[in-house]
């Protein structure tokens, strides 16, 4: 250890000091973008590795196939800037971690393979840490606790500990999450609840926070969540119609049902957005399956994204109010892509029509399942909720209202009051 000199109060902010001084069962981290609470549990990752001769670390993401960009990689850029890596044998095929000097794991994991988990063992130590990351994203509690009791054991180590550290957005109060860990009375036992910002990240650049006091200005409601880490609140929200539900949308489409596309526009604070899904006439229920949701894309970028889900053939439906981009992307390749019915009460339409469907969101399409959650109607003065959406945090509902025009369009429906559910 002589030859490591890390100094805590410099690797990361103050708030994040009880991941390395408390022992706490459970850490729970909810969060705001930029906060940085990914980084801290990185570092936390690491510190514990090396200072802790007992300790293996279970990585845990909603699917296995995310850690290799996201946790893995964050793991390998950390062991760097603390000055640690060529200390660690990384195996990018697995993907796993290894400390050289006494053979301790960092693994990864996903929760959609359960006995992947159930079955791991270790050579050295015990497998007595958990980091779960984007934890939002486990839709049932029972998915955490099947990994959270597999945690268990005598350590045969002096003064070890099992701990588990949770991370995410808190997008909606409905969450499991909030009431396991951050609700007084209800939480667990041995339990410690805490929230950051882009305040407590040192390392943003100025142009981020900008971006983010812009939200403040432009998106309130989003940035509630985003910018302010705070609990995302059901209240006045266009659709209540929604659950996050992991299928498989190829067993959907062999019992005969439809896929849909839709495109938005955008570009320097807007993504342009394409957004899959299936429509069951039958029974009324859409299910959304992939997304792409990216700002600053140019006409030759967006051909590419559509390419890589293999759907220049397919027929999308886009913003009829970009004929021009339209044009140029049936030139570039996108040979069906057509602009959606757009006229008198269009998106009035497609919203109660959407409102009368069944809406089943993959986990994966975080996205879209923030705009679910954030899309609400406008208030008066008095705080009396309109009939009239805000037009923010709709990009990829826009374009699921136009990959559905044709069950709406030209008098398919006679047009009838939002359902408020208030």
């Amino acid at each position: 250890m002589s030859e490591i000199d890390w100094n805590l109060p410099k690797m990361v902010d103050r708030a994040y000091r009880p991941l390395f001084k408390n022992r706490d069962r459970y850490i729970a981290i909810k969060g705001s973008r930029g906060s940085g609470k990914s980084e801290a549990v990185a570092r936390k990752v690491i510190f514990d590795i090396v200072t802790k001769p007992y300790v293996n670390w279970l990585v845990l993401r909603r699917y296995a196939n995310t850690n290799r960009q996201s946790t893995y990689s964050l793991l390998q850029k950390v062991a760097h800037v603390m000055g640690v890596s060529s200390l660690f044998k990384f195996n990018d095929s697995m993907p796993e971690i290894t400390y050289l000097k006494t053979g301790q794991k960092i693994l990864f994991r996903g929760a959609d393979k359960p006995l992947s988990i159930t079955s791991i063992s270790v050579e050295v130590g015990s497998l007595c840490r958990l980091w779960v990351e984007e934890a939002y994203q486990l839709e049932l509690e029972e998915s955490f606790d099947v990994v959270d009791e597999s945690m268990r054991g005598i350590i045969n180590a002096p003064n070890a500990y099992y701990q588990t550290v949770l991370t995410f957005n808190p997008w909606n109060e409905h969450h499991w999450l909030k009431h396991k860990f951050f609700d007084s009375d209800t939480a667990v036992a041995g339990s410690r609840a805490f929230t950051t910002t882009y305040q407590n990240n040192p390392f943003l650049d100025d142009g981020y926070i900008k971006t983010l006091k812009d939200m403040l200005i432009r998106n309130p409601r989003r940035a509630k969540v985003a910018v302010k880490g705070e609990w995302g609140v059901s209240e006045g929200l266009v659709f209540e119609n929604f659950d996050v539900v992991d299928f498989n949308p190829n067993k959907l489409l062999k019992k005969g049902m439809e896929s849909f596309f839709g495109m938005d526009f955008g570009f320097t604070h807007d993504p342009t957005t394409l957004i899959s899904s299936i429509f069951d006439s039958d029974t009324m229920e859409l299910w959304i399956f992939d997304e792409l949701y990216k700002p600053g894309l140019l006409v030759e970028d967006i051909v590419h994204e559509t390419a890589k889900r293999d759907l220049l053939a397919a027929t999308i439906k886009a913003d009829s109010a970009s004929p021009m981009t339209i044009a140029e992307l049936k030139r570039k390749g996108l040979r069906r892509i057509k602009g959606a019915e757009k006229g008198k009460d269009s998106v009035e339409l497609g919203i109660n029509f959407m409102q009368g469907l069944k809406i089943h969101i993959h986990p994966r399409c975080t996205h879209t399942i923030e705009e679910f959650n954030t899309y609400v109607f406008k208030q008066d003065r008095e705080g009396r909720w309109l009939n009239q959406p805000v037009d923010a945090s709709n990009h990829a509902i826009d374009a699921i209202r136009y990959s559905l025009d044709q069950f709406y369009g030209k008098g398919k429906n006679k047009l009838k009051t939002f359902k408020r559910g208030l």
